[in-house]
């Protein structure tokens, strides 16, 4: 069951990066040839597709929490960078700032709100993260057996829960910047997210097929 769940969700998820990988190539194009109508389509494409990657995450949650922070489906500088399950949602702000152009006073006002809430919300998740970390330490996690199977139980429900709630700050902090941006403004935000995602997963896969010292040490 557990590893017929892995391999969908990275089947699914090789997939969602090939369509990421088009989209990137299609988002430039809109910003020169296409109606702010089609930029409105095809902006709900790109937010439904990533609805339906933080789906498949919950289903392979439901499966085994620990594999959304172990991450077998990225590359070890990907997974270096994660935090919790995925990256941050203030990252979404920095983005926007070095790829969006033309922001009035009033639309930085806004992104500025938007900056401040989601660290906010990121800092009281941090924080649940270390408290469900310090609990492993609990005298049940030392117990007897059946003490230690239900702790696990009730640590990996937590680890759901706060996956969860990371999964719902990344997907609202970018529902909150829709509104603020024009939707050519939101087509920029949207290709240097994507561009951003497509280029550390390129690095890091060149970097996992770099050999290590111990490897070049061992040829010798």
């Amino acid at each position: 069951m557990l590893a017929s769940s892995l391999e969908s969700f990275e089947g699914f998820h090789e997939g969602w990066v090939q369509r990421q990988e088009k989209l990137l190539a299609l988002l430039p194009r809109l910003l020169s040839a296409e109606s702010e109508e089609q930029q409105k389509s095809v902006i709900e494409q790109v937010l439904c597709d990533y609805q339906q990657f933080l789906e498949e995450k919950a289903r392979l949650a439901n499966a085994d929490v620990f594999l959304l922070f172990s991450a077998p489906w990225l590359s070890a500088y990907e997974r270096a960078l994660l935090w919790i399950g995925d990256y941050k949602a203030s990252l979404i702000v920095r983005l926007l700032e070095g790829g969006v152009e033309g922001l009035t006073a009033e639309q930085r006002e806004g992104v500025e709100r938007v900056r401040e809430e989601t660290k906010r919300a990121e800092r009281e998740v941090s924080e649940a993260m270390a408290s469900v970390q310090e609990s492993m330490a609990s005298p049940r996690m030392v117990g007897q057996e059946q003490e230690q199977e239900a702790a696990i139980h009730c640590f990996k429900e937590a680890l759901k829960k706060l996956s969860q709630r990371a999964d719902e700050l990344r997907a609202s902090t970018m529902r909150k910047l829709v509104p603020i941006l024009s939707p050519p403004q939101t087509v920029q935000l949207l290709a240097a997210t994507i561009n951003f995602q497509i280029r550390l997963r390129k690095l890091g896969l060149q970097r996992d097929q770099e050999p290590s010292p111990s490897d070049i040490t061992s040829s010798i």
